[in-house]
């Protein structure tokens, strides 16, 4: 999976104040499954959206001597 980050925060936001979660309720109400993680690194609320990356396609295994299978 990826992610993508819509938008950071500092940490040290006012007391009570939670900017990033209210950005990410927002985000919520249009329709954007966002949500708020941690980056310590930085120390920062990231708003993130995880995304699926597309699964490579595996042909399917098929025993010598088998014909392939048969999709109806």
């Amino acid at each position: 999976m990826d992610r993508t980050v819509l938008e950071r925060f500092p940490a040290g936001g006012p007391r009570g104040h939670w900017p990033a979660e209210e950005y990410a309720g927002a985000c919520r109400q249009e329709g954007v499954p966002a949500r708020v993680v941690m980056d310590l690194a930085s120390d920062a609320f990231l708003v993130v959206v995880e995304q699926r990356t597309p699964e490579r396609a595996e042909p399917e295994a098929v025993a010598p001597g088998r014909a392939s299978p048969v999709r109806e």
